[in-house]
């Protein structure tokens, strides 16, 4: 029986073969993550070329996720380059120096700032781009950083809810009961704002809170500004870019993945005028594209194999209440043991069409729940990895424990309101 450690030091130093999407790695290296991403493609492969997946259901599959995958693909360079203009670190130290040195002020900053970047830019967003940032700043700052790194963990996960570009199982239930992006978010207001409530409440408590942080204050620190008209124009450009695509969600509809590649063009167009060197092939996010192709592949295979038949027992097929807790239940149950996307559409697939609470009850359990064990999300795990490389010291008892706390009063709070609002 395997021992939870009551502590994890990730304080290492950081080497060449650090996995995270921003530090150092060789360049054809592959770290073991993304072996597993690849052998994930590779079984997938597997699964239609021996007939345990049928050609016709896995070019179904791949005709379904293909502007998704457009989507995440343009999302995240356009993210990328925003990063490397220095947005969002402009926003983060700007932020802190509202703040004033007053940790209330700021933490109320840093939940907006988390929530806002989740909900309008996808949470792979929080994950990869701002957590560093977020870390970066709590040295000149004299800010802890466990603190600002539980907020950006939690918030990639739990600020999911409300639009369907703030995470990949969004855009595959809006699909599926076929809402827009307003329909949706007219849908999940009331779940997210009752998951994000939760989640500032715990973050104070465990967290933020005077006993746990050991300080009164914190330093302001310097403004970030552009040195030359150069950086002010990629600067500007790639803020714009962010704006329009953010501005345009409520009007595409099913098109938001080219609103998305539209906004990412700008970007790179500003880059190739200003800075050519900075636009390279890895700003393609081929790990991520992989996990999900392959993930499409395997999970509908094995509920051929019977896994179909595991998840209907556990969801059922009541469309009241019950029905609707029971697959959040089982949602935030499966991705902490395996991850939330292959819990998702496990869940998906035996959820009867005309249960839309029910589906977005296991929305909200693969959304919030995702957040006791580390590699219970992608996101939750590249924001783990972020606290390892910049020396972040996480107790992973303290982790479990209080995530799992939250995963159970955001997910139960979340899916109450769901229903209530009808």
């Amino acid at each position: 029986m395997a021992v939870v450690p009551e502590q994890v030091d990730f304080s290492e130093r950081n080497t060449p073969s650090s996995v995270t999407a921003g530090s150092a790695r060789p360049r054809w290296g592959l770290s073991v993550l993304d072996w597993v991403r690849v052998a994930l493609l590779l079984a997938g492969l597997l699964c239609v070329l021996t007939g345990l997946l049928p050609r016709e259901e896995a070019a179904d599959n791949m005709r379904r996720i293909g502007p998704l995958l457009l989507f995440l693909g343009s999302v995240i360079v356009l993210a990328e380059l925003t990063r490397q203009a220095k947005v969002f670190d402009v926003i983060a130290h700007r932020l802190a120096i509202l703040g004033r040195g007053y940790y209330p002020a700021l933490f109320l900053l840093c939940v907006l700032f988390a929530s806002s970047t989740t909900i309008l830019l996808n949470l792979d967003t929080t994950a990869v781009l701002i957590t560093p940032v977020m870390l970066a700043l709590a040295a000149p700052a004299r800010i802890p950083p466990l603190p600002l790194a539980m907020t950006t963990i939690w918030l990639a996960n739990t600020a999911s809810l409300l639009l369907p570009v703030s995470n990949l199982t969004n855009l595959l239930a809006a699909d599926r009961v076929a809402l827009t992006a307003t329909e949706f978010a007219a849908k999940m207001w009331a779940p997210q704002l009752v998951s994000l409530a939760a989640t500032m409440l715990c973050l104070w408590l465990w967290y933020w809170r005077r006993g746990r942080r050991d300080t009164d204050r914190y330093l302001p620190p310097d403004p970030i500004r552009p040195e030359n008209a150069k950086e002010r124009a990629l600067l500007y450009t790639t803020a714009g870019a962010c704006l329009l695509f953010i501005l345009a969600i409520p009007f595409v509809g099913d098109s938001i993945g080219i609103a998305a590649t539209i906004a990412a063009a700008i970007a790179v167009l500003a880059f190739a005028l200003f800075d050519r060197a900075s636009l390279r092939l890895s700003l393609i996010p081929w790990r991520l594209l992989v996990f999900v192709v392959g993930l499409f592949l395997v999970v509908p295979t094995l509920g051929r194999l019977g896994l179909s038949e595991v998840m209907h027992t556990l969801i059922g097929s009541d469309s009241g209440a019950v029905g609707a807790f029971r697959a959040a239940g089982a949602g935030a149950t499966l991705s902490n043991i395996a991850n939330n996307l292959p819990a998702y559409t496990a869940g998906e697939a035996v959820v009867p069409p005309e249960n839309h609470n029910q589906l977005l009850a296991l929305l909200i359990g693969t959304n919030i729940g995702p957040i006791v064990t580390p590699w219970a999300s992608l996101a939750t795990l590249l924001c783990l990895e972020f606290c390892r490389t910049h020396n972040v010291r996480v107790p992973m008892l303290r982790f479990v424990l209080t995530g799992l706390a939250l995963a159970a009063i955001g997910t139960t709070g979340a899916v109450a309101a769901l229903l209530i609002i009808g």
